[in-house]
Formats: structure tokens, C-alpha cells, sequence
């Protein structure tokens, strides 16, 4: 069965009416987002280890960008990043 939007972690992130998702909301407008784009949706994080020194990790920059856009295919909300950004 699938989860209503109140059922979602982005909705507690983002939905409630509190400081602390007035905080997340706040700064994804500053980065030119606007409501429309995670209310009632699932927000997807995308995280990989591609970096400009390892030449090993080198093709997951380019998948990521391929899971981005499946993703918004489907009319869910994307961020991604790597790991250093979650430290």
C-alpha cells in the first residue's frame, strides 16, 4: 500500500508547521526552489563518492545524473551531492 504525502519523511522535513522545517524550507527557496516542488511528493536524496582524484569513482557522477533524471521523470524531487556534504 502506498504512504500518504503526511506519511513521508520529506513531509516532516518540510511539511509541518514548525522552526525547524521553516529552516529546511527556507533554504531550498533560497536556492530557487518553491513548494510546488516537494509538497505531497517523496524528496529523493541522490549520494555518490565521485570525486575529481579518484579516477576509480569517476563514472558515478555521470550515473547520477541518470538516476536525477529518472526520478524527476516520475515526478518526485531530487537533491544530490556527495559524501562530503553529509559530514
Amino acid at each position: 500500500m502506498p504512504k500518504q504525502p503526511e506519511d513521508l519523511r520529506s513531509h516532516r522535513w518540510l511539511g509541518v508547521q514548525d522552526l525547524r522545517s521553516f529552516g529546511h524550507r527556507s533554504r531550498l527557496r533560497q536556492i530557487g526552489y518553491d513548494a510546488e516542488d516537494w509538497r505531497g511528493k517523496p524528496v529523493i536524496g541522490i549520494v555518490n563518492t565521485w570525486s575529481d582524484i579518484n579516477p576509480c569513482h569517476a563514472h558515478l557522477r555521470s550515473r547520477a545524473g541518470d538516476v536525477k533524471r529518472g526520478v524527476l521523470r516520475l515526478g518526485r524531487q531530487t537533491f544530490a551531492g556527495d559524501l562530503e556534504e553529509l559530514q
